[in-house]
């Protein structure tokens, strides 16, 4: 069994432009006399690794604590891609996905320097997804996000945004990328992992 770590650090992780930066405080110090060690921090829900509930873009959607767990764990796929996703590339990814693993198919982690298109998220959420990840900060493009996050959240798909894949091979995959129980939050930081179970 090999786990894969695709989380980013918290403290020096990307962050979309515009968002707060984590802070780190440090409280106590043992080697200052203090009985422990303890850290405070704070930080955007959508910093580094992180997932994206429907109340992000939709008043009224499903705040993070109430999506069902089973949207992040489970079987997933990992497709490689560069560019911009078409519509037409969207279907070969979920069939290449649906062919290998059919559980798999319902979470799908797109690896690469890609950007989703609105016609792609609209044929990603009408596949019954459960989960779609990708390695940019923001799915679809940086300067106009909305349509492509509607799209998806609004058909209940949640977004895990902020993956690293560069070491992770395409393929079948257990995914646990579960967020915090953060009541009400339209998002979370999660520890995301991949556990390719055949190896």
């Amino acid at each position: 069994m090999k786990i894969y770590d695709i989380s980013q650090e918290i403290f020096s992780c990307q962050v979309f432009p515009g968002d707060p930066a984590p802070k780190k405080e440090v409280i106590n110090q043992i080697e200052k006399g203090d009985v422990c060690n303890l850290t405070a921090f704070s930080m955007c829900a959508h910093n580094g690794t992180h997932i994206d509930a429907p109340y992000h873009f939709i008043n009224g959607g499903k705040a993070v604590d109430k999506v069902c767990l089973e949207h992040f764990i489970g079987m997933a796929y990992v497709a490689e891609h560069q560019g911009v996703i078409s519509c037409e590339d969207a279907v070969k990814i979920i069939v290449k996905a649906k062919n290998k693993n059919a559980e798999a198919s319902k979470r799908i982690l797109l690896k690469g320097d890609l950007e989703v298109s609105e016609d792609a998220a609209r044929v990603f959420a009408a596949s019954n997804l459960l989960l779609l990840g990708n390695e940019p900060q923001t799915v679809g493009p940086k300067n106009a996000p909305m349509a492509v996050h509607l799209a998806l959240l609004g058909a209940n798909v949640v977004l895990l945004e902020g993956v690293r894949l560069e070491n992770v091979p395409e393929g079948v995959y257990f995914l646990n990328a579960a967020p915090l129980n953060l009541a009400g939050a339209d998002g979370s930081p999660c520890r995301a992992i991949l556990i390719d179970t055949e190896n």
